[in-house]
């Protein structure tokens, strides 16, 4: 099972289960996040959809058969249905930084208005024969949803499943297997006690650019294929996939296929999200303050190449540089950003801005500051996000309500509360602080 059917999805885990040599043998059904668009595209293709590789010299198109079901989220029965079989031995999960609606130490953020409404119908759902019964509403979170999943999977005895989060975050299986053990603390029951026996969570690092797809795209996948899909995806040539944990259901041959199994996976994390992730947020914010649309605009530019590489030069000092070939990701990754035919749209990146500078690049200046750097390279990230907020940019930021709030403020005090809720740590540090707000007011004067 998939939670979060977007188009990353299509381009990383089913394509991984599609090119497995055992993938016939495994199929996925595929549940929408907050929107049924892309189930509503993809049913009446029995999941089936183009993939279309898109490299500087051109195009190459595949059908993709691994999705065998595509479901509104919503439908929160098919979902307990499917997880509470023993046949289901995976979940996989896509749903953004932000939509695990936890803290960054991987509590619920019971400050959020749906999750509290979930987590009060868990702890009146644990006491129901029908686990749907006497409720007002289903679960609307992904959390929800899975831990109701879980607790039918429990009761229906199916057996040990594996939750495979993949999304941007440090250790996201030891993070998601806090948020989920203290959100089945509110059910009470058996339900922690089984998850701690049964449950493996497997952390993982992704990595595959994927823009969003045009109406052009449509009419390409039908060029390519003489087939008409309502939901094809344009992808990166590239694809990367690093998981560190147990299966104790089974899994498909992902290593067949390219994926990568490893004892220790944070080291590969961090060189992912500090040299992919926070170059990428790098570009999004300076190059939208610059006026450019997508990253291989913005790396066209000689201050954002130069910057660029200045932050690199910072975040690879705290990597461990003999088993990770940091220079050859380096150079690998200026030829991806640099391919004019993947529109990699910066609005896109920018979003949810607090989530992401948390992970991709506050451990990088605090490492910095830690070993007595100027930080210089991380700051500026910081400080072109600040300048795009304090400009009335609409990020799109699950913070949103504070960050408007901080900008409503005198300047000065503003700067202070938006990098405070990136890393609460950096609003102590009089040199970072003073170099941010001297980025801004240079910032506000172009």
């Amino acid at each position: 099972m998939h939670v979060g059917l977007g188009a990353f999805h299509r381009a990383h885990q089913a394509w991984f289960t599609d090119r497995a040599l055992d993938g016939a043998d495994w199929g996925i059904a595929a549940f929408t996040g907050r929107s049924p668009q892309a189930a509503l595209e993809l049913a009446p293709q029995d999941g089936l959809f183009t993939l279309i590789e898109r490299a500087a010299e051109g195009d190459r198109a595949s059908v993709i058969a691994s999705i065998v079901e595509a479901v509104d989220g919503a439908d929160v029965a098919r979902f307990l249905s499917l997880l509470s079989l023993s046949s289901t031995a995976i979940v996989t999960l896509t749903i953004t930084e932000a939509g695990y609606r936890l803290d960054p130490g991987g509590q619920p953020n019971t400050g959020d208005r749906l999750l509290a409404t979930d987590l009060r119908w868990i702890a009146a759902a644990a006491s129901h024969e029908d686990l749907l019964e006497g409720s007002a509403s289903a679960p609307r979170t992904a959390l929800g949803r899975l831990l109701a999943g879980l607790e039918a999977r429990r009761r229906a005895d199916g057996g040990p499943v594996a939750i495979v989060p993949c999304d941007n975050m440090p250790s996201n299986g030891a993070l998601l297997a806090s948020g989920l053990r203290a959100m089945a603390a509110y059910a009470g029951g058996e339900l922690v006690e089984w998850i701690d026996h049964n449950v493996s969570f497997v952390s993982t690092s992704v990595d595959r650019i994927t823009p969003k797809t045009t109406a052009a795209d449509l009419a390409k996948a039908a060029a390519l294929t003489g087939w008409q899909d309502r939901a094809p995806v344009v992808t990166e040539p590239f694809a990367d996939w690093i998981l560190s944990g147990d299966f104790p259901a089974g899994r498909p041959a992902w290593e067949s296929a390219g994926a990568r199994f490893v004892s220790d996976i944070e080291p590969f994390e961090r060189r992912k999200l500090w040299l992919l992730n926070g170059a990428h947020s790098l570009l999004a914010y300076a190059g939208l303050e610059r006026g450019y649309a997508t990253v291989a605009e913005a790396l066209a530019d000689r201050s954002c190449l130069e910057w660029v590489n200045e932050y690199w030069d910072e975040a690879a000092r705290h990597l461990p540089t003999d088993q990770l070939d940091i220079a050859g990701y380096r150079a690998a990754l200026l030829d991806r950003f640099a391919n004019p035919r993947i529109a990699y749209k910066l609005e896109q990146i920018a979003t949810d801005g607090v989530n992401k500078l948390r992970v991709r690049i506050a451990p990088v200046v605090l490492a910095e500051r830690g070993e007595g750097g100027d930080a210089a390279a991380s700051v500026r990230v910081l400080a072109a996000w600040v300048s795009l907020i304090l400009r009335g940019a609409d990020l799109a930021d699950s913070e949103s309500a504070a960050i408007a709030a901080a900008r409503d403020n005198r300047s000065a005090v503003a700067v202070n509360e938006l990098v405070a809720l990136v890393e609460p740590r950096l609003v102590d540090d009089a040199s970072v602080m003073s170099a941010i707000r001297q980025l801004v007011a240079e910032s506000s004067r172009r």
